[in-house]
């Protein structure tokens, strides 16, 4: 949902693309389809090329019980040369050291790819641990937190937490929202998410 939110945000201000490069649990769940939907996105803004796993488990188990393995130079290499002007909406699968293979995590797939990092977060409790832990990894490997965006009920002290201890920004804070369809999640983005424009500065 925070990724199709997004897609509405920076459509019109500037080119952009959503790609998940991988995908767990895909019988079960098609986040890609998903986005698509929400995001009232055309063909030309989703990217649908990745690997895409059968098992709803963590990416190198769900690869492992495929008989497979996913090669991380192979995946960024997927958007490597594409048109410079369009900005890239990547999705990662479970958490920024959530394991993708023996030897790597998604924050390595990241960090291939070197794109700021939006970091989304639940707003209720352990969401100050779990996103200043996260922070702390993205900046520990060079990568730049273009901010949080949190999901759930308004909660002013635990945003107020993660931006005085993360230094960094909260973008928005995405409630449930009923019903929730693209024309909802549209009127959300245009005037709840990066109101002062900073992700928009960003990706310019």
């Amino acid at each position: 949902m925070a990724s199709a939110a997004l897609l509405h945000r920076l459509r019109g201000a500037v080119p952009a693309r959503y790609w998940k490069p991988i995908q767990t649990g895909i019988e079960q769940d098609d986040d890609t389809a998903t986005v698509a939907r929400l995001g009232g996105a055309s063909a030309g803004e989703i990217l649908t090329e990745g690997i895409r796993l059968p098992r709803p488990v963590s990416p190198h188990l769900a690869a492992r019980l495929a008989g497979t393995t996913i090669d991380l130079a192979s995946v960024a290499g997927t958007i490597d040369g594409p048109d410079p002007s369009v900005r890239w909406i990547v999705e990662g699968a479970g958490g920024a050291l959530v394991p993708v293979n023996d030897a790597d995590l998604m924050i390595d797939l990241m960090s291939r790819l070197a794109l700021p990092v939006l970091v989304v977060s639940r707003s209720t409790l352990g969401t100050i641990n779990h996103t200043l832990l996260t922070l702390e990894a993205l900046r520990t490997r060079g990568l730049v937190p273009a901010g949080v965006l949190m999901a759930g009920p308004k909660n002013a002290d635990n945003r107020e937490a993660i931006e005085c201890y993360g230094h960094v920004r909260v973008v928005g804070e995405l409630p449930t929202l009923d019903p929730l369809d693209a024309a909802s999640l549209a009127r959300w983005a245009a005037a709840e998410l990066d109101v002062e424009r900073h992700l928009l500065e960003l990706v310019r």
